[in-house]
């Protein structure tokens, strides 16, 4: 397994090993710390500026709701993070099939996003909309899955269990869901169409730098995460407030109840956005990690970053003071603070948020009493999307938002009960 997940993490040869650089003018709008020269050297005022940004993380995490959302139709694009000749051939086909009208237009949320970076294409957040049907179809189906559920690719539906048709008495309910560190436009949609058969709306949210914010000096999705600092932290900080500012198209639109779902680098922004904003009661972490700066000094996938941060003389525990703003650890206790159903995924032979680091998110868990349900998968961060991985982790995650949503609108006054069969996955 360690093997294979080696193969895949080395397979893109288009990953750059960039110089280290503070950031500091990407945080200077934010902390006084960042914004003068001081005795200090860099790296102490970059922990300064992280200690800035715990203390004042409801400011650093707060926003305006945006005044220009709008919904725009277009045809899907890939917009592929590598140059593997199959990934070029899928974009190219996908391109086709769009001129000669074989591809269908699809809704796309659109707004300026309330965080600000020097990259216009970046700064429009862009999030394709999946809303539930007036009716969803009540069939319970317990075949095979069809399809990738949580890889890129084309977008297939998988055979898994459907909500009873819509009441009036049930709450709007929706899920934001957001994909992995450099995701195509691709990955994770299927999911969208199962919550959809569900009864459940889904907003697949592109991140900072990603597809269509993708700037186009790139190939990939770097700056999301890299070695400028104040840059990947910024990143953050945008996709905390981008979620926020989803939900709040989404209660403009009559919706009542709402969650996220979140992959690897996908995960640490949704749990960030739960712990400010007690309107997720349902959260779903795809891979999970408590300090950022752990999993970027020791994942496979970061190894290009830790390059650079070696080449600095930085060590793994002064990474993960520079990113403490950024971790999930540093707002554990806010996050437990609101009750709420948690599903935590993680990967037994994991070589990108390693296993230990996963299970120290479980042990905070516990200590700080959090509702939540644990899974396991006996491969690794890359075999996720692999036969017959992929299946099983789209499994464990739609179980568990089609369980918790349904618990929440059985919750709530006056919704008329729910004759479809519990799927229990509290086991």
């Amino acid at each position: 397994m360690f093997s294979w997940e080696t193969a895949l993490t080395t397979r893109d040869t288009n990953r750059i090993v960039r110089p280290l650089e503070w950031g500091f003018d990407w945080l200077n709008d934010f902390s006084p710390l960042a914004q003068a020269e001081s005795a200090a050297s860099d790296l102490d005022r970059m922990i300064a500026v992280n200690d800035d940004i715990v203390r004042r993380a409801d400011e650093f995490f707060g926003y305006q709701t945006p005044t220009d959302f709008r919904l725009e139709r277009r045809h899907p694009q890939l917009f592929p993070t590598n140059v593997r000749p199959e990934t070029l051939a899928q974009d190219a086909e996908l391109k086709l099939q769009a001129q000669v009208g074989e591809l269908e237009e699809a809704d796309f949320l659109r707004f300026t996003s309330p965080v600000r970076t020097r990259y216009p294409e970046n700064d429009i957040v862009n999030a394709r909309w999946y809303p539930a049907p007036e009716r969803s179809r009540s069939v319970i189906s317990t075949g095979a899955a069809h399809g990738s559920i949580v890889s890129g690719g084309a977008e297939k539906t998988a055979s898994l269990p459907t909500s009873s048709p819509r009441r009036s008495g049930k709450p709007k309910q929706a899920i934001i869901v957001m994909p992995q560190w450099n995701a195509d436009a691709f990955s994770h949609n299927a999911l969208c169409t199962v919550f959809n058969r569900f009864g459940i709306s889904a907003l697949r949210l592109s991140k900072p730098y990603h597809d269509i914010r993708r700037p186009a000096e790139l190939e990939r999705s770097d700056y999301a995460v890299s070695s400028n600092i104040g840059r990947t932290t910024e990143a953050c900080r945008q996709a905390v407030v981008d979620i926020r500012s989803c939900i709040d198209w989404l209660e403009s639109q009559g919706y009542e109840q709402f969650g996220v779902l979140g992959t690897s680098l996908g995960s640490a922004y949704a749990f960030i956005a739960a712990a400010f904003d007690p309107r997720l009661q349902v959260c779903a972490f795809n891979h999970a990690s408590t300090w950022f700066g752990d999993v970027v000094w020791t994942g496979q996938s970061t190894r290009h970053i830790r390059a650079a941060f070696e080449d600095a003389g930085l060590t793994q525990d002064l990474v993960r003071r520079i990113f403490t703003g950024v971790s999930p650890m540093a707002h554990m206790e806010r996050f437990a603070a609101n009750p709420r159903q948690v599903l935590v995924v993680h990967a037994t032979y994991d070589l990108t948020f390693l296993r230990e680091f996963s299970l120290d998110v479980l042990t905070n868990f516990d200590r700080h009493k959090v509702d939540y349900v644990s899974k396991v998968l006996p491969c690794g961060h890359y075999t996720t999307g692999e036969t017959p991985y992929k299946y099983m982790d789209g499994w464990y995650l739609g179980s568990f938002v089609y369980n918790a949503f349904k618990r929440l609108a059985n919750a709530t006054p006056h919704a008329l009960p729910d004759p479809t069969p519990s799927l229990d996955v509290s086991s």
